[in-house]
């Protein structure tokens, strides 16, 4: 009888653990002075976890050309919210590979002395934004959630749980939170031709968006700072190359003599980017590094 007892307990201690590793748990903090960059990942079981990223990017401010106007932008904002000054969730938009992204991280490299922290989070993650923010809620360092080439589809899940925590949440985002967002679009969720329909007119001709596109316009506007960025002309995306290549160690008479093949690299590629500059002057760095055979 005892002995058929102890395996009818075992059973049940074995269910539980197997309950137990499927149900959500609470999100846990990481080690956070390993590392001043994290990141946000689901495991095979649906468990969240907070990684840190052992090689984080050396970009540095200085780096980034052509875009003095975003940058300053950037910078204030972030130094306002790592002095414990009123600061503003940012969208930042625009041409791709014009240094979006690339301008988050150098501000991290900027001010993570003082204290800046990065939590990237994928979109199809943004449902998990409120574990994320009650984990760091109690922290002394300032935490920029950031979410690269953000977009979402009619009934994202993502969408609602971003524009909950941007505004309107029961639950505010705390003191030494903010959301970072780059995109292709400034509005974030796709326009159709016929949403236009919806628009209607006014006696004195004041036209006033229908309900879809208010929606769609409503979370752009719970970013308070917009920082737009713009396709590079020939002479800035030049620029580019010449700074990217003095920083391989490029004397300046093979950087005037690799003109031409810059803006050749461009044409085949169909965009004259700070990325394709960048790509650029790695390819042609490294090319004329190797001996001759």
């Amino acid at each position: 009888m005892r002995d058929g007892l102890e395996r009818v307990l075992e059973r049940a201690e074995r269910l539980m653990a197997r309950i137990e590793s499927v149900l959500p748990s609470r999100l846990a903090g990481p080690d956070w002075t390993a590392s001043i960059a994290f990141r946000y990942r689901k495991r095979g079981n649906g468990h969240g976890v907070l990684e840190p990223v052992r090689q984080v990017g050396a970009i540095r401010l200085t780096d980034l050309q052509e875009i003095d106007d975003q940058k300053l932008k950037i910078q204030r904002n972030t130094l306002q919210f790592v002095k414990g000054l009123p600061a503003n969730n940012v969208l930042l938009t625009g041409a791709r590979g014009t240094g979006k992204s690339s301008l988050v991280k150098a501000c991290l490299q900027e001010f993570a002395a003082d204290g800046l922290r990065l939590i990237e989070v994928d979109k199809s993650d943004l449902v998990d934004l409120p574990d994320i923010v009650d984990v760091v809620a109690d922290r002394p360092e300032r935490f920029v959630v950031f979410c690269d080439d953000l977009s979402f589809e009619d009934g994202d899940p993502g969408y609602k749980a971003l524009k909950s925590i941007l505004d309107g949440s029961v639950s505010a985002v705390g003191q030494n939170v903010l959301i970072y967002a780059t995109s292709n679009r400034r509005h974030l969720l796709p326009e159709y031709m016929k949403e236009n329909l919806s628009y209607t007119h006014t006696a004195d001709g004041e036209v006033h968006p229908g309900e879809v596109v208010e929606e769609k316009i409503s979370l752009s506007e719970r970013f308070g700072l917009w920082v737009s960025f713009y396709p590079f002309s020939q002479d800035e995306y030049l620029s580019i190359v010449a700074q990217w290549l003095s920083s391989f160690g490029v004397s300046e008479s093979h950087i005037e003599a690799a003109r031409p093949q810059a803006l050749v690299w461009a044409l085949e590629r169909g965009s004259r980017s700070g990325r394709v500059a960048y790509q650029f002057a790695r390819d042609y760095a490294g090319s004329h590094a190797m001996p001759e055979r």
